[in-house]
């Protein structure tokens, strides 16, 4: 098969959340596969340092701080994408946080903070790349979602499972109003996958590791750079009919019922 199928060579890709975890990792696989990269995230210096790591592929990458809760700050930024880059081709929807808290007690203003994060910035990132893709006749979209977006959680994760399952509608129906005229929309569903706030929580509570490695048949947790094949697969020609998908990154997970258990081989697998 020839490698031309990934090569992303004269194609510019916007990354948000590019500072650190999926979304660096997806940037640079990007970057190596041919694309010139706007890295786009509130961490200045973490999006800084990606770019130092991207010259090492000889690619052009540009930094754009942006708050991707505020539709303000990302039309600003696509106006500043028209004028750095003139084009865009693939966009990596990655950045946004959710607020923990239970059902009974989440304040309403939390609950909106999760859906203008991960909802309403998704959309405004997606609406301003789609319009210039349309424009164009063509371009890739991957909405970064959840396990959440299709299953429940639990452990106070109301908030942010509510937003993810509208990622996860959002993904479908951007796909089927884009697809026939060129522009694919998909979505990608990670387990717990470490980056510094799921240390953080396991560093507070060490039990969580056992948890979620119990329910991962693969026997390990998640690494940023597990997205990085998927990413150039989606964003390049050789993924050219697959729209509107829900791709699991899980090690197995959802593909496990609720009664199963990881066995003896899987378990030898946990680090």
């Amino acid at each position: 098969m020839s490698t031309s199928l990934f090569d992303l060579k004269g194609k510019v890709a916007l990354v948000s959340g590019a500072a650190q975890g999926m979304g660096r990792a997806m940037a640079l696989a990007l970057s190596e596969a041919g694309a010139g990269l706007m890295l786009v995230d509130r961490n200045v210096d973490g999006a800084t340092k990606t770019v130092t790591l991207i010259e090492a592929y000889n690619r052009r990458a540009v930094v754009a701080p942006c708050d991707v809760s505020d539709p303000d700050q990302i039309r600003s930024l696509f106006r500043r994408l028209d004028t750095e880059f003139g084009r865009i081709d693939f966009l990596g929807n990655v950045a946004g946080e959710g607020v923990i808290g239970s059902p009974e007690e989440i304040s309403l203003a939390d609950v909106e903070r999760s859906w203008r994060n991960l909802v309403l910035g998704r959309f405004c990132m997606c609406q301003e790349a789609g319009r210039r893709m349309l424009a164009a006749g063509g371009g890739s979209i991957v909405n970064i979602g959840s396990l959440a977006s299709t299953t429940a959680l639990g452990r106070g994760h109301i908030g942010y499972s509510m937003a993810m399952g509208a990622v996860a509608q959002m993904t479908r129906e951007l796909s089927t109003e884009w697809s026939g005229r060129g522009v694919r929309v998909n979505a990608i569903l990670p387990a717990q996958v470490l980056n510094p706030s799921l240390e953080a929580r396991i560093a507070a509570d060490p039990a969580l590791k056992s948890r979620y490695l119990s329910g991962i048949p693969m026997g390990r947790l998640g690494h940023p750079d597990d997205i990085k094949g998927l990413a150039v697969f989606l964003a390049s020609d050789s993924a050219s009919w697959i729209t509107g998908a829900l791709i699991p990154m899980d090690g197995g997970n959802l593909a496990m019922n609720s009664g199963g258990s990881v066995g003896p081989t899987s378990a030898k697998g946990a680090q």
